[in-house]
Parts: structure tokens; sequence; C-alpha cells
């Protein structure tokens, strides 16, 4: 039996192809027309530019953090200043850019077009959602700009109980960012159970869609949690109830159990967005169906579940009993299995694949890397002897930014690069992408691989000065970062540059069989003329002839499947 699929006819005019703007960008001109939309497309693309700006801040900060321990001693600030901007920018880092950048950006913008829906489910909640984070955002600025706060970014107490009131600000922006995040997951829920286009069942689900799935049930159920633990520190503080502060009865170990509840499953909003993106990479680049959807889609699943048992491995050295700390190891190395399904499978995708190394593939093969080597890290925190002599070292700053930045930052770079014709309609430099990933990637590594060697070597994170037998490994890692922004500014003119004269993009560049290319470029208003309907799944290459995927198809909204 053959089943046509109904779609969209193409937009074929001056407005889609046009050298100006895409159309959902200028069909209403005005900051007001903004401000209050409720397309989805403009908030993604409103979230793109607030996470970008915190990016940079966080940036700006990490620099400052690697110039002064080029040096023994003071370089460039004192031990105070030091603290500050370390805090700042791991605050920055978390909040506003690694947890709400794929979800809120490419997650807005791409979600409701790959369930072939015309928006998400509540489009006034997403843009309040979106409001709820700048609001957040501004107690974190004013947070810096009226004070000083300097306990890091996991705000541990009793430090921050007796710190500055500054903290207040800080904690109850992260406290109104969670509200954020909240509102978006079950937003996106709600928008895969009752939005998918006929014919989209859970197993022609995009996998990216099964990410930020996973990702939403996270946010829905961890982040009440450090809501509440982050309140009731602002209580304490404020009202002088005995909480976390052993000084007034209350018990700082309780902190870090209510805190690491949430953060731990917290990575996993963080990573898994990424890896959500790579699946979509890693399928348009090697041509092939993606091996085991299944497995990689249940993976996510599982990560999302287990990553809430796993919280006391950050407090193996807090006091807890032997059996607890043996339970919590068991547990950790277990949560590695659903991440390794996913390495895998990525690999036996590639295997006999038609690879193309273009430069969001550059990025997906990166995260794979990087990744694993972040994961393959764990393991060695996991272990109870081992932990105790590689915790609050730098062996455990350099195994989260190889997850963080190694997975989240990548990912996200590489869905920037991927969709970056689609959401603008332009293309960018294809040889410049490759410069800018060559020096991040490079830079990357030689920050942060030599601070696995510091750890080992006993060097204590968080600290503003050092013995001189480190210095040599300082020396490199600030070199490395250096090298890192500099890839990041390549980037940015690049991105630049192709807003302001880059080629206008075809309608699928990389000639992929995802749903999102197979609309009009840049897509119309409200994603589609008419509701299409899904007749094949988003990896099956073999049911597409090459002219079909780089041409589009719009009157064909996925290609015919005979049964």
């Amino acid at each position: 039996m053959t089943t046509e699929a109904t779609t969209a006819p193409s937009a074929h005019g001056a407005d889609a192809h046009s050298d100006d703007l895409p159309n959902y960008l200028t069909h209403e001109r005005g900051i007001r027309s903004w401000m209050t939309t409720l397309d989805h497309k403009r908030i993604g693309l409103m979230y793109l530019a607030s996470i970008i700006a915190a990016f940079f801040m966080g940036g700006v900060m990490a620099l400052l953090v690697r110039t002064e321990l080029l040096f023994e001693g003071r370089t460039i600030m004192n031990a105070d200043t030091y603290n500050q901007v370390f805090t700042l920018h791991g605050a920055i880092m978390v909040f506003l850019f690694i947890i709400p950048s794929i979800p809120g950006a490419l997650g807005n913008f791409f979600l409701p077009i790959m369930l072939g829906a015309k928006d998400v489910a509540f489009p006034k909640l997403n843009l309040g959602s979106f409001y709820i984070y700048c609001f957040g955002a501004i107690f974190l600025v004013v947070g810096i700009a009226v004070g000083h706060v300097d306990t890091g970014w996991t705000f541990y107490t009793p430090y921050s109980a007796r710190a500055d009131n500054s903290v207040i600000w800080m904690t109850m922006g992260v406290f109104i960012l969670g509200f954020s995040s909240i509102l978006t997951g079950v937003n996106f829920i709600a928008t895969v159970h009752t939005m998918r286009a006929p014919g989209m069942n859970w197993r022609r689900l995009p996998l990216f869609i099964w990410g930020i799935y996973a990702t939403s049930v996270i946010q829905v159920l961890a982040t009440p949690v450090l809501a509440i633990t982050l309140l009731l520190l602002t209580m304490e503080k404020a009202l002088g109830i005995a909480v976390f502060d052993p000084a007034i009865g209350g018990d700082p170990v309780l902190f870090q159990h209510f805190f690491w509840f949430y953060s731990h499953p917290a990575v996993y909003i963080m990573i898994l967005p990424g890896m959500a993106v790579v699946n979509e990479l890693i399928g348009t680049f090697s041509r092939r169906k993606i091996f085991g959807y299944m497995f990689v889609a249940m993976s996510s699943v599982a990560l999302a579940l287990l990553g809430f048992l796993v919280w006391g491995h950050h407090m193996f050295t807090s006091g807890m009993s032997e059996y607890s700390t043996m339970v919590f190891s068991a547990l950790t190395f277990l949560v590695a299995i659903p991440s390794g399904v996913k390495v895998f499978n990525w690999v036996a995708t590639l295997y006999q694949g038609s690879i193309s190394l273009a430069s969001p593939m550059l990025y997906a093969l990166g995260f794979i890397a990087l990744f694993t080597i972040g994961g393959v890290t764990g393991l060695f925190l996991g272990t109870l002897s081992v932990d105790i002599h590689l915790h609050d070292t730098y062996f455990v700053v350099a195994h989260f930014h190889y997850v963080m930045v190694g997975g989240t930052v990548f990912g996200f770079l590489g869905g920037l690069h991927y969709w970056w014709p689609k959401m603008t309609g332009k293309m960018y430099d294809e040889n410049w992408a490759r410069v800018a990933w060559l020096l991040v990637f490079t830079g990357f590594n030689v920050t942060f691989f030599s601070q696995f060697v510091l750890g080992s070597q006993g060097m204590p994170r968080r600290y503003y000065d050092y013995l001189p037998r480190f210095h040599n490994l300082h020396m490199t890692s600030s070199g490395g970062a250096y090298i890192l922004g500099v890839g990041f500014l390549v980037m940015a003119v690049m991105f630049i540059k192709s807003l302001r004269s880059g080629e206008k993009a075809s309608e699928n560049p990389w000639g992929s069989a995802g749903y999102e290319w197979l609309t009009t470029t840049p897509p119309h208003p409200h994603n589609f003329h008419e509701q299409p309907v899904i007749t094949r799944g988003p990896y099956d290459y073999h049911l597409c002839t090459e002219l079909e995927l780089f041409e589009g198809h719009h009157k064909d909204f996925v290609a015919s499947e005979a049964e």
C-alpha cells in the first residue's frame, strides 16, 4: 500500500527567497512585535540572543580566571576578586547558558516543526517562560552589581549562609530561573504528547525530540528541589531560621544532599540535549539510519530516571556511611551504561556510512571524543578509593568541563552550525567554520587535559595561588584558554558576516531526511500551510533519492512509503 503525504507547498517567491532576513523575522517589524510575539521561532531566537550574551560574559570571566593563574601569586587581581570571578563564571555558565541553551533556543525553534505542529502547546506560557528567564537573569546581574558573591556556583553552606547579603540576590535569581525551566519542560511534554502530526508515532519521533522530552521530564521533577533548597537558604539568611548553618543548629550536609539531588539530574538537563543534537548530525552526515533507534531513544529516558539515584557520589568525603557510599558508587557505574549505549550506537551508525566532514559533523565527532573522555574519567571519580585522592582537585574541574563543554557546548555549536541555514536563510563560510572548529577543539583540549594532570598531582580546585611545581601546567592550561577564545571570536565574526552578506541557503543544504528540512527555508510563520502527514521515519535515507533530499520536496512533506 502506498500513502501520500500532505503538506505545505513551497513558498516560492519574493518573501521566501529574498536576500533579506527570514519572513518570520520581518512579517511584523518593531520591538513591540518581538516582545509580544507568540511565534515559537521568534522566542527561540530571543533565547539564542540571550544565552549568547550570557556565554560571552561567562567566557570573559573564564579568561580572567586563567589569566590570574598564569603566574604564582597575584597577576591581575587579588584573592577576593578571584573568588568572585570564578563564582560568577560558574553561575552564569550553568544557570544562564548551559541549562537553557539547547532546549530554550534550538528546542523552541525546531521541536514544533519536527512534530509537524504550528507551535508549542501553550504559546503564551512559552513567552512567559522567556520573560521569567530574563527576570531571573536580572537578579543575577544585580547580585554582581550590589555586592560580591564568592561562594562558588554551588552556594555551599555554612559559608553562603554567613556571607554578604548579595548572595540572596543570586540565589533568588536562580530560584526564578527554575520556574522558566519547569514551565518550558511542561510545555514541551504537552506538545510532544498532544501535537504530533498524523502518522507520527513514538517510533517515528526524531531522536532530538526524544532527548528534549527526557530533559523536560528532569526539569519538571528535579528543579523544584533546587528551588526549595535556595528558598530555605534565603530564609535562613533573612530570618535566621536554622536549616543549614551549624552555628544556629542547622546541618550543612543536608544542603549538599538537597543541592546534588537536583544538580546531578541537572547534569543530564545539560548533556541530554547535546546528545539529542548529535543524533541528528550523525544521521545526516553519515547518510545512514541511526543504529538501534529504540535503544538510543530509551537510553535518553534511562538517563533521565537513573540520574535521580546517584547524587551521593558528589559527597563521598562528606561523612556518609560506608554502605551508602558503596551503593552510590555502584549506581554511578550503572548510570554509565545508557551513555555507553549512545556512544556505541553512534559509532555503529558511522561504520560504513557515507561520511561528510562538514563543520556540524566535526562538532558531532568532537562531542563523541570529548564526552567519551569525560565519561571514562567519571568512572575514576565514582570509584571510592580513587575519589578520596581526586576529590576537589583540578581532575574534577577537567572532568566536569569535558562533559559540559565537550558535551553540551559542542552539541550546541554543532546544532547551531547545522540549523543556521534553516533559521536565517543564509549560509556561512564553511572554510572559516572549520578553522574555528580546529581552534576550539585544540584550545579546549590544551586547556582541560592539562588539568587532569594537575589534579592527579594534587592541585586543589578553586585556589587563587599554587606551588611552583604546578606553574608549567597552569601556563599550558591558560594558553589553551586563549586559543579557545580566539576560536569563538572567529566563529562569531563568521556568523555575523553570514547574516550581513552570506549566500542564500538552499532548501536542504545538507541533504538531510529530517522532517524540519522538508519545510520551506526559512520556515513559514505558521510552519506549514496545511497539516503534514508523516509516512516514514526521520532517518529513512533508503526511501529518498539524493535529488529529493537536496531539493526539499515541499509538496510531499515526507517521502511516500511502500509497505
